[in-house]
């Protein structure tokens, strides 16, 4: 068996570092949630508006319990360490510590959503590009075993509808912040392509309208108070439903970190990434105009 790839934890704010930590190394994690091949070995923790300080603090307590590290020094939490996993929950910060992570040489690991609007998503795709940085970031239900057996059954879908929860962001966007696990499912059944994205809001959330070529068309609807995530896909003849398996989301995504953390090979491109992230920006946008927007990639 190969060595274990020792991994550094960025950001306290997520209670994905939690999660994730304890699918690694925590000594009650279920046998069928372990995911082996992954040494947490420091956190590094700084202020955010995603999390109290006494949040934070029994954060860190958890993680000191299983013998993660925790710090407030960059190079200190980087130290030894063979891989970098950004769990950053404010996306503002996300092309901050990406600039500071990127000329590592390590390989990356940055939770959704890529950023907090498409110019600083485009700055981290820039720099990634140029710098041949490894690095992958995907939100937890691009993931789910029915989706993927839709996705499957259906490769090339006229039309899909995509649900899932709508919460509120402490800064910054709210359908940046949480609306991504529902665009990602989406962008994944859909692939790339889509032109415009148009947004409205009612008393329950707001449904988002994404056109696509070939009069093929997307709906994600973004519901406040209601957790669970699915959708359908269609062509003229069939229907394929599914429902996320949000019990295996965490083991899900973290199996395919593993794999790209000791082989290189990621399981999505980042131009994914960034079309979510376009898709994102585009509804934040309908959302303020009022109008259909087109996509804006960079």
């Amino acid at each position: 068996m190969a060595d274990p790839v020792n991994v550094a934890l960025i950001g306290l704010d997520s209670s994905h570092t939690i999660e994730f930590a304890r699918r690694m190394v925590a000594p009650d994690c279920p046998v069928d949630q372990r995911v082996v091949g992954l040494n947490p070995l420091a956190c590094l923790r700084f202020p955010s508006p995603f999390q109290s300080e006494a949040g934070m603090d029994q954060r860190q307590e958890q993680l000191e319990s299983w013998g993660v590290r925790v710090t407030t020094s960059l190079p200190v939490a980087v130290a030894g360490c063979d891989a970098l996993m950004l769990l950053i929950n404010d996306p503002a910060r996300h092309l901050e510590y990406v600039a500071a992570c990127a000329p590592m040489g390590r390989r990356i690991f940055l939770d959704k959503p890529l950023a907090d609007n498409v110019a600083n998503g485009r700055r981290i795709f820039d720099l990634v590009k140029s710098g041949n940085v490894g690095l992958f970031s995907a939100s937890s239900l691009r993931f789910p075993q029915s989706l993927s057996s839709a996705c499957a059954e259906l490769p090339r879908p006229r039309f899909v509808h995509a649900f899932g929860a709508f919460g509120t962001a402490p800064a910054g966007s709210s359908i940046v912040w949480y609306g991504v696990h529902t665009f990602e499912m989406l962008q994944r059944a859909m692939g790339r392509g889509a032109l415009s994205v148009h947004t409205r809001c009612d008393g329950a959330g707001m449904t988002v309208l994404v056109r696509y070529p070939d009069d093929r068309r997307g709906l994600v609807e973004l519901s406040e108070g209601a957790h669970v995530y699915g959708g359908f896909l269609r062509d003229r003849e069939r229907t394929i439903p599914f429902v996320a398996d949000t019990s295996r989301t965490y083991v899900d995504l973290l199996k395919h970190i593993a794999t790209f953390f000791q082989t290189g090979v990621a399981p999505l491109e980042l131009e994914d990434s960034m079309e979510v992230m376009g898709l994102l920006d585009a509804a934040q946008r309908s959302l303020d105009s009022g109008k259909e927007e087109n996509l804006w990639t960079g």
